[in-house]
């Protein structure tokens, strides 16, 4: 059986009692290395905690190594630990369906993710549109099919939650090209490098998906003992210094209900000024007052 248990967010205690359950009669444990990471906890704390030995699993391995996870799975129980929620990316995904090709039972024990505490900083989940992911720009990549599911979000007025991009064993370029197995340092984008970016699409595609003074709310270390929220204009966040990782991004929709906006008070530094750009930015993709057809098309 393999069994994709979710860590949740933060603590090693953030696991379910089920799934501390599972990973103590488990034949092996992987803990999934690259997508997230816990903030108050590390792969000792969790052997620890466990009373087992944990293996990382980087990328590499959960996307071209599969069947070393898998081996043996039809007869031995693995787990496969993953920060936050079982499903938060794509590659876990595949994990099953190979799994499944190779006819082994999967079980998913779930846990909290960005995806649902993200409600913490005041705006109602069913308020949000779709979820993107913004990468880090290089020289010459600069991607910015974002940009479009924002404007789909903002003209039905719904907020968009923005994560934001991790690198964790990452090669240069130079030793991809020489073969020389030498790792980046981790890196892990701030608010400021995501509310720069984002302003830049903005001014190259000039579509007015967003502006300047378009509010939104940086959140920093979400359910870690530090856990923070700034709402301020994106332009603000620009020069925003968040602190230590992980950070997400979400950007207002047009639509901000007045329980929102109270609640989200509480992490601005100018309640009037804040309440202002919020009021302006409700103007963005308003639709047009309703003007009734001439009387002789009436008749028709």
């Amino acid at each position: 059986m393999l069994y994709l248990v979710g860590l949740g967010l933060s603590y090693e205690t953030d696991i379910t009692v089920r799934g501390l359950e599972v990973v103590k009669k488990c034949k092996r444990v992987y803990l999934e290395a690259y997508t997230s990471i816990l903030m108050a906890a590390s792969k000792e704390t969790l052997e620890e905690f466990y009373g087992r030995e944990v293996v990382l699993a980087d990328r590499e391995l959960v996307e071209s190594g599969s069947d070393i996870i898998l081996e043996n799975a039809q007869n031995d129980d693995v787990a496969f630990l993953v920060v936050g929620d079982v499903f938060g990316a794509t590659t876990h995904t595949d994990l099953v369906i190979r799994a499944r090709e190779l006819g082994i039972k999967v079980e998913a024990i779930h846990n909290a993710s960005v995806m649902n505490a993200v409600g913490a900083c005041g705006l109602q989940l069913y308020q949000f549109g779709q979820t993107v992911s913004l990468v880090f720009f290089t020289e010459n990549w600069r991607p910015d099919s974002f940009y479009d599911k924002i404007m789909e979000n903002r003209k039905i007025g719904l907020h968009t939650l923005v994560l934001l991009d991790i690198k964790v064993k990452e090669q240069s370029i130079e030793n991809m090209a020489r073969g020389r197995l030498i790792y980046e340092p981790p890196r892990y984008m701030d608010i400021k490098t995501a509310a720069q970016q984002l302003l830049e699409i903005e001014e190259k595609r000039g579509e007015k998906c967003y502006t300047p003074n378009t509010p939104a709310i940086a959140v920093s270390r979400l359910g870690a003992p530090t856990q923070s929220f700034k709402a301020a204009t994106l332009k603000e966040l620009a020069e925003y210094d968040a602190g230590e990782p992980l950070h997400s991004l979400i950007i207002f929709g047009r639509q901000v209900h007045d329980l929102e906006l109270e609640y989200v008070y509480e992490f601005v530094d100018d309640k009037e000024a804040f309440k202002k750009h919020v009021e302006e930015d409700q103007e963005f993709f308003k639709p047009p007052p309703y003007v009734p057809p001439p009387e002789d098309e009436l008749s028709d």
